[in-house]
């Protein structure tokens, strides 16, 4: 195999908890927050982790973890000291990973939106290796590299963003996710935890565009997608791409490439 999966799990701490790593890695350690907080050695100082934080270690790279009590008052009884920390880790080595890592210049901490597409990646592996038959370790080499190459994406999409808000990168994978069902701005709004007005004016300043135009867009790509490779009817295709009726799906489709739904699929 190109890699080798040595340890993937999902780790949730409610009591202080820590790992000191004497020496250096020799593996690869990939760790997304994903609720509460907790410190790790990054660049040579310990620093706050906090939700949506991407930690990346290669083997060489010194490791300490630290998960405490954000009052972090010695007087405070563990049980009510509010630990919590929710944590996605991979451990892993191989040949592929090494070219991989060789490609760019990765940072050790970086800020990434949870993207349910590599996020469902990561949890495949962890119940791949959780199996009580024997582990598909080519099943697990594919799953590993898909996830890094996510994680790439999540990074670079995020490095895309600079200057943008972090929370309207959650708006926009809230569309993405939810295209094909139907929902209103006040979701959006709630999701992210927004006005409804605050939420519209945060997304246009960053996507130049309104969330309805984004959401057209989105859905008609689904559309596109359909019309050319499955036999479902014109009216299947707008109610499942989240059009809600054909007219609608007629009229925006139209307006964007200039023929009808039926004379697309024809030519």
């Amino acid at each position: 195999m190109l890699t080798e999966v040595m340890s993937c799990s999902y780790s949730y701490h409610t009591q202080p908890f820590q790992i000191t790593n004497h020496g250096s890695l020799r593996a690869y350690l990939f760790r997304l927050q994903t609720e509460g907080t907790c410190e790790a050695l990054v660049d040579g100082r310990m620093q706050r982790i906090e939700a949506g934080d991407l930690l990346l270690f290669r083997p060489g790279d010194a490791y300490h973890l630290n998960v405490i009590s954000p009052h972090n008052d010695a007087d405070t009884n563990e049980a009510e000291s509010g630990v919590k920390s929710g944590d996605y880790y991979v451990i892993c080595r191989g040949s592929w990973l090494d070219e991989w890592w060789s490609r760019k210049d990765r940072p050790r901490k970086v800020k990434v939106v949870p993207d349910e597409r590599w996020l469902s990646i990561w949890q495949a592996l962890i119940l791949e290796k959780r199996r009580f038959e024997a582990e598909d370790t080519e099943l697990a080499d594919y799953l590993l590299r898909a996830l890094c190459l996510g994680l790439d994406r999540a990074i670079s999409t995020q490095s895309a963003l600079q200057g943008k808000s972090f929370i309207a990168t959650r708006m926009k994978n809230f569309i993405d996710e939810h295209a094909a069902d139907p929902f209103t701005v006040s979701d959006i709004a709630n999701h992210v935890g927004l006005s409804v007005s605050r939420t519209v004016h945060l997304f246009k300043e960053c996507y130049a565009m309104t969330i309805i135009q984004y959401t057209q867009n989105v859905r008609l790509s689904m559309a596109i997608e359909r019309i050319k490779y499955s036999t479902m009817t014109l009216e299947q295709i707008a109610e499942t791409c989240g059009f809600g009726s054909y007219s609608y799906f007629y009229r925006v489709f139209r307006q964007k490439y200039g023929v009808s739904p039926a004379v697309y699929r024809i030519q």
